[in-house]
């Protein structure tokens, strides 16, 4: 009788995949800048948050910096380590770079809008009330034309609204000559001269502005009123090259 045949060994090909871990890592920390970002989104969002809600706001983009920062050192330091041990195709090792500027770029931009809340809870002595934040202008796909975004906030004593109107001047030159022009003359999204605001916390103001051929803009000259018992005034130019410089 014949003996009976032993079953074929079992082989298991182990194959090296270069960059794996680093491309498991990148998966976890674009959902984790997502989720971070979208978090933030909701929470901007809802204009009309109560001051607790500020709060949580604050809390939990301190959490997220944290958070970020040591994803960030980690990735970099995996980084480090497969460039020294050359075990990381150039495919991944450019997604990986990506990746950490995506990840220092978010921290940033979290830090800018932490500082922001902050100011707007506990200010310094000399900046409360009615404020000019800030103005953000991009360009848009037409020659000429910029997307912009004023921020009005009030600063300090935020248990009542506050409310008046704002008023938006582009100074600049055409033939030679000074020139000012209104918002409203430039911008089919603001109808009036004075742009009505009534906030808590803080409001944005938006459109499209188109800048006329042959007219050579310098400045931005914004001037907000509040009216009733919290009546003042707050001011501020911006240079347009600096604006409009990204």
């Amino acid at each position: 009788m014949s003996e009976s045949r032993k079953p074929a060994e079992e082989y298991v090909v182990i194959r090296h995949r270069p960059g794996y871990r680093l491309r498991r890592t990148l998966i976890l920390l674009v959902f984790s800048i997502t989720a971070a970002v979208l978090g933030y989104a909701t929470g901007m969002a809802q204009g009309g948050f109560r001051f607790s809600t500020a709060e949580e706001s604050r809390d939990r983009l301190e959490e997220q910096v944290e958070q970020l920062q040591s994803q960030s050192r980690e990735t970099s330091q995996q980084l480090v380590n497969l460039e020294r041990g050359r075990t990381i195709d150039a495919q991944a090792l450019n997604q990986a770079r990506r990746t950490i500027v995506n990840l220092e770029t978010q921290i940033a931009s979290l830090k800018a809008d932490l500082t922001f809340y902050k100011n707007i809870m506990a200010p310094s002595e000399t900046s409360k009330g009615l404020q000019v934040d800030r103005l953000a202008m991009q360009s848009a796909r037409q020659e000429g034309a910029y997307n912009f975004k004023l921020v009005l906030t009030q600063v300090g004593d935020n248990k009542s609204y506050i409310s008046g109107v704002v008023a938006v001047n582009v100074i600049g030159m055409r033939n030679d000559e000074k020139e000012v022009i209104a918002l409203r003359d430039l911008s089919d999204d603001i109808e009036d001269l004075g742009v009505r605001f009534r906030f808590r916390y803080f409001q944005d103001i938006e459109g499209l502005l188109r800048v006329p051929e042959g007219f050579e803009p310098l400045e931005l000259q914004v001037v907000a009123r509040a009216e009733g018992s919290k009546s003042s005034q707050a001011e501020r130019t911006f240079d347009w090259d600096e604006l409009t410089e990204n």
